[in-house]
């Protein structure tokens, strides 16, 4: 395993042991709201800390994209670094506030703006996801793929509704109409990271969704394109950092829910 990859699960395992403590009594948790729907917590606020300690003790030149604190340079350059650490310490709040258990710590590194490692892991199962550009994606310690489905028709598709921004919500609605005719079946388990992740492992077919934050997905998208599957933005290129809206599946579902995805957004929306 490489070395900041070594860092990155570390990071996230202590984030980890900040959740699973602060999950035993959710009735003690301070709960702020950001905006409407959309959720903080100082267990988010603990774990991001746990993380980027273990982060600045191992490479304190290293840039930092967290979610809750926002972006820091790396000590000692006053240049933008070379590396990038993007940071989800607890994605699925709402998940986890309600004592639902579908939440994970995400943790994605960018070296010159292109994404090299990702780390996500989820507390209540102890499932880690692991990748590394051009090493492949792992689930504790054992290869993944993402799965060989053919048809849409027989597919599995995870998506993530509309919460914070519902200007697009006309276009999500008629792209859920379609597929849900289309496919075997629409899974909305509220926590993007590990829909991304179930995408790359097979539990999941595709996925798409629109206004997700760089944090959401960047260890995600690394997952599905080390276990041999598709990502893009809705305009089919690879701007999905910036864009947040992002489609990604197995080689052959992906074509197909891409298609549908820009037949409802093509003249409402930007890529």
């Amino acid at each position: 395993m490489h070395p900041i990859l070594n860092i990155a699960v570390k990071a996230a395992r202590r984030a980890a042991t900040v959740i699973n403590r602060a999950s035993l009594d959710l009735d003690l948790i301070e709960v702020r709201t950001k905006q409407p729907s959309d959720f903080v917590t100082e267990v988010d606020q603990a774990a991001e800390r746990a993380i980027i300690e273990v982060i600045r003790e191992a490479y304190p030149e290293h840039g930092i994209l967290a979610e809750e604190s926002g972006r820091s340079d790396g000590a000692g350059d006053s240049a933008q670094s070379e590396f990038q650490w993007i940071i989800d310490p607890l994605d699925g709040t709402t998940n986890f506030i309600h004592g639902f258990p579908q939440y994970a710590v995400s943790i994605g590194i960018t070296q010159k703006g292109v994404l090299q490692h990702g780390v996500i892991y989820d507390p209540v199962r102890n499932e880690l996801f692991t990748a590394s550009r051009g090493k492949g994606a792992f689930l504790n310690d054992r290869r993944i793929r993402v799965s060989k489905r053919t048809k849409l028709q027989d597919s599995l598709i995870g998506t993530g509704f509309p919460f914070r921004n519902f200007d697009h919500i006309d276009s999500y609605t008629a792209i859920f109409r379609e597929l849900v005719q289309k496919t075997a079946g629409l899974r909305r388990p509220g926590a993007a990271a590990l829909d991304l992740a179930y995408v790359a492992c097979g539990r999941t077919d595709g996925f798409f969704e629109f206004g997700l934050a760089p944090w959401d997905m960047a260890a995600g998208a690394l997952m599905v394109s080390e276990a041999g599957g598709l990502i893009s933005d809705f305009s089919g290129e690879s701007a999905y950092l910036e864009t947040g809206n992002l489609v990604a599946g197995s080689p052959r579902i992906f074509a197909p829910l891409l298609q549908i995805v820009q037949s409802h957004t093509a003249s409402t929306l930007k890529a």
